[in-house]
């Protein structure tokens, strides 16, 4: 009898459909395509139309961060303990602040060239902050919504291939406009042109309102998540089980690495393809050539990791990945460097990323799952809103890694205009270009594999707890 209401509550709470899978990938389309301009644009238009340093950037990031480090619990412990609406407890903000997002993305490339150095500095530090609190947000919420989608191990695991699916055409709109928004100049160099990034911009964040719209339309959460008590001091007590669970902080920082790479490869090739390269019109082509293997993965990612287990899949992959910038890094010891060398190696280093890409939601999911069953933790988005900083602070340490190899060899976007860069500093630009993302991989292997505890003979046995724990749920209900 038992057993029969277990069945009875995991069917009642799983089942998704094909619309489900694509309006949740949806929504992760929409976020990549504002978020992606934050990665692929934004940085270059600082210090190439804004002429504002690289140092001024890197400080206002990292400031930006100390407050999501304020703002992003507070954000999560009020979705927590918000009631549920009618249209569902997280797809309700994903309506609300689906325009707010969009605007605020906007707001970061309006035009104020005009203004002063101090001007600038205020004006990008208010839409830069503003972009980030409403970007949470959304995000929260959006993240938290396949907890509540399906209870089912497999079904989550899919949801999150169609997501990181989602993100991956949202990826490619900045890419686009990094690659088609410089201008040639009477001498044959090219620069960033303000009016065709600001086009590409509203179009990209018009684009945004919609896919968030068919997020909200298309998902239907069906497990019941009733709101956290508020409790004083309860935030503190669920931060610390977060730090303590190796799971969450495994998966939460190597999704934090991760991001960082890609982050990373996705605003520095900006400046590698400008200047050494001397082909800003090829700049999207790493994204695009990186993200080609998730087109065919995607169709056997979710076997393969149900099948071998996911940490094992994506921890082996990446190592992969790792393998192809180091032969890139020392290719360039004698002198092999060109353009299109460096884009095969981004390909293959694309098969080896496609399974993280495609499972890291799954994982953080099969972590949060974990502090449910052995902690008793059922505050998913705090959780999440932790693991949302998590990656943030992958977004800081891109823009450091970013602009740290530039600040060292002088880079100045205004003098770049009249001057170019020594072929030493276009030796050093190359060698971070292919070394940064070979260390960011290889650490991720290692929390992944050697510190992340969930492989698939824990998956199996958390599944099992899980499924007892919906029954006796559901037996209380009674």
């Amino acid at each position: 009898m038992e057993s029969n209401k277990e069945s009875s509550y995991i069917a009642s709470t799983s089942g998704i459909k094909a619309k489900d899978k694509i309006g949740y990938a949806m929504g992760d389309l929409a976020s990549c395509l504002v978020f992606g301009l934050t990665q692929s644009v934004l940085n270059k238009y600082y210090t190439d139309v804004l002429e504002i340093g690289v140092l001024s950037v890197m400080i206002m990031t990292i400031i930006a961060r100390i407050w999501d480090a304020i703002n992003d619990p507070i954000w999560g412990r009020i979705i927590d303990g918000a009631k549920p609406r009618k249209d569902g407890r997280y797809r309700h903000w994903i309506k609300v602040f689906a325009i707010p997002v969009a605007l605020a993305a906007v707001l970061m490339f309006a035009n104020v060239t005009g203004f002063a150095a101090g001007g600038k500095l205020a004006w990008i530090y208010i839409t830069y902050i503003l972009f980030g609190m409403l970007y949470t947000c959304i995000n929260i919420p959006y993240g938290s919504l396949a907890q509540v989608i399906t209870s089912n191990d497999k079904e989550r695991s899919s949801l999150s291939v169609f997501r990181s699916i989602g993100s991956t055409f949202g990826a490619m709109p900045a890419m686009v406009l990094a690659s088609m928004c410089y201008v040639k100049l009477a001498d044959g160099s090219s620069q960033m042109d303000y009016t065709r990034v600001f086009i590409g911009v509203v179009i990209i964040a018009a684009l945004s309102v919609l896919a968030y719209f068919l997020c909200y339309l298309w998902t239907k959460e069906r497990v019941e998540s009733k709101p956290a008590p508020r409790e004083k001091g309860n935030t503190k007590k669920v931060i610390k089980t977060l730090l303590k669970s190796r799971p969450f902080m495994a998966v939460s920082l190597a999704s934090m690495l991760f991001l960082a790479a890609q982050m990373f490869g996705q605003g520095y090739n900006t400046y590698l393809f400008h200047h050494y390269f001397n082909a800003p019109g090829l700049t999207m082509l790493p994204t695009v050539f990186q993200y080609l293997p998730v087109a065919i993965v995607m169709f056997f990612a979710t076997k393969m990791g149900n099948r071998f287990g996911r940490r094992e899949v994506c921890s082996y992959g990446i190592l992969l990945a790792a393998v192809f910038y180091i032969v890139l890094f020392v290719l360039a010891l004698f002198g092999i460097t060109n353009v299109w060398l460096y884009l095969t190696a981004c390909l293959m280093s694309g098969i080896g990323t496609a399974f993280i890409f495609l499972l890291i939601w799954v994982l953080a999911t099969d972590a949060i799952d974990y502090n449910k069953v052995e902690f008793g933790l059922n505050d998913e988005a705090t959780s999440y809103a932790f693991y949302s900083f998590m990656r943030k602070l992958g977004q800081t340490v891109a823009t450091i890694l970013i602009n740290v190899p530039l600040l060292r060899i002088g880079y100045n976007g205004s003098e770049l205009k009249t001057e170019g860069l020594s072929a030493e500093a276009l030796k050093s630009m190359y060698n971070s270009s292919v070394m940064i993302p070979a260390v960011l991989f290889l650490l991720v292997f290692i929390l992944l594999r050697f510190v992340y505890p969930l492989g698939k003979k824990q998956i199996d046995e958390m599944q099992e707890k899980k499924e007892k724990l919906f029954s006796q749920k559901s037996s209380a209900d009674e």
